[in-house]
């Protein structure tokens, strides 16, 4: 019944009371009714009045200023009914009611701190999150030849907003993704996030070779950070069903293949963006039904009672079924299973499965690296010049910006 006087007291702005606020003044309801029973059963002498001061400080814990005021008041009124039934007229016991009053007030006030504290804390963490999503633009359904999804899991064990990245742009020199991780959180990760994709999304058109690519990426982290952060990231490349992976100092991608799952180590560890990484790339050919999962060390990290998630482990049995978006759905409900709902960092997850080679145009045959024509044998034979390789296009999201002309020659992968 108390519950019930205390809601329609609240009643008057005629809004819906939120969870805090139910949570708060249910709480000292409670607190109430089991002071007024042990009050009434101690017989006629007032001894648990002064408990009731409690009851507001309780509410202020959850609810708004407002509801604090209500559940003071109506604590302050069950003191003075039992002063007054009891008969009582002694100076502890008018203290024990005047307490009940300024401790309303002090819990109101309190109330009023942590809610406005609350509402700032709320709109730093809205903004931060509206800036991230303008960054990480929503991948697939397709790129290329592949099928992609792309998926950003955000912490629930803290407000601040990661810097994990991802990025998937078709080219003349095949589908470039990157996937990376900002040190450190808010809005200081999300703009030095935003800085490497940026550059990302101008280099991946222009450069032949990824390692140009990193060390662009390398030279535009080192110009907007200190000394000690620093862009972990890995970059691949498919073209005509040829893999490419470079890494800097980034969790190894998964490569799922007729139930198995094969971790594409580096060749050599190289250090994070930031650092001057020297990558050496690991050149892999796919097969129809190929799925590759890249990620971030949320994932690698997430641990249940000091135990890390069995990501290798589970992978095939997570990822290998449906479609790319049906896979990332899975593997995030498995995750958010393990840890009990408590991530302690934010996680990109990116999914691409090869479908099989294109029936697209010619890709430039000094990219692709095979050998030469008849006709350009024959001109290098006769003391010419191989014919031209047609320039690929203007770019696939800049149609202003003219044909893409190549840095230079690629330089021979590593395997």
């Amino acid at each position: 019944m108390l519950i019930a006087v205390l809601e329609r007291l609240l009643w008057s702005s005629r809004r819906p009371l939120t969870p805090g606020t139910r949570a708060g003044v249910g709480a000292a309801a409670i607190l109430l009714f089991f002071l007024a029973i042990l009050e009434w059963a101690d017989g006629p002498e007032p001894h648990y009045i002064g408990l009731m001061a409690t009851a507001p400080f309780l509410a202020a814990a959850f609810a708004p200023w407002r509801s604090v005021l209500v559940a003071g008041g109506l604590a302050t009124a069950l003191g003075t009914v039992f002063a007054v039934m009891s008969g009582a007229r002694g100076q502890t016991t008018l203290l024990n009611v005047i307490g009940i009053g300024l401790a309303t007030g002090l819990a109101a006030a309190a109330a009023a701190v942590r809610q406005k504290q609350a509402e700032r804390i709320a709109e730093l963490s809205h903004l931060a999150m509206i800036a991230q999503q303008a960054v990480l633009r929503p991948l697939g359904p397709t790129v290329g030849g592949l099928s992609i999804a792309g998926r950003y899991i955000s912490a629930t064990a803290a407000a601040d907003i990661g810097g994990d990245l991802f990025e998937a742009v078709e080219t003349a020199y095949g589908v470039r993704i990157i996937v990376g991780d900002v040190r450190g959180k808010g809005l200081d990760a999300v703009r030095l996030a935003s800085i490497v994709l940026g550059s990302y999304r101008h280099v991946a058109y222009d450069r032949a070779d990824l390692r140009a690519i990193v060390a662009d990426l390398d030279r535009a982290v080192a110009r907007s950070v200190g000394e000690e952060d620093f862009v972990t990231a890995v970059l691949v490349e498919e073209r005509g069903g040829t893999l490419t992976v470079v890494n800097c100092g980034h969790p190894a991608p998964l490569l799922l293949r007729r139930g198995n799952v094969i971790p594409l180590e580096p060749p050599a560890p190289a250090p994070p963006l930031g650092f001057l990484p020297s990558v050496k790339a690991r050149v892999e050919r796919l097969e129809p039904g190929d799925r590759l999962l890249i990620f971030t060390d949320g994932l690698a990290e997430a641990r249940r009672d000091g135990r890390f998630f069995p990501i290798a482990e589970r992978a095939w049995r997570l990822l290998g079924h449906g479609t790319v978006g049906d896979g990332l759905a899975s593997i995030e409900t498995a995750l958010v299973e393990w840890v009990h709902g408590r991530l302690d960092d934010d996680i990109a997850l990116v999914l691409l499965e090869y479908t099989g080679p294109q029936s697209g145009g010619p890709m430039p045959s000094w990219e692709v690296g095979t050998a030469p024509s008849v006709s350009a044998r024959s001109a290098l034979e006769e003391g010419g010049s191989p014919p031209r390789t047609p320039s690929p296009g203007p770019h696939p999201d800049r149609p202003d910006a003219g044909p893409i002309q190549p840095s230079g020659p690629r330089s021979t992968r590593t395997a």
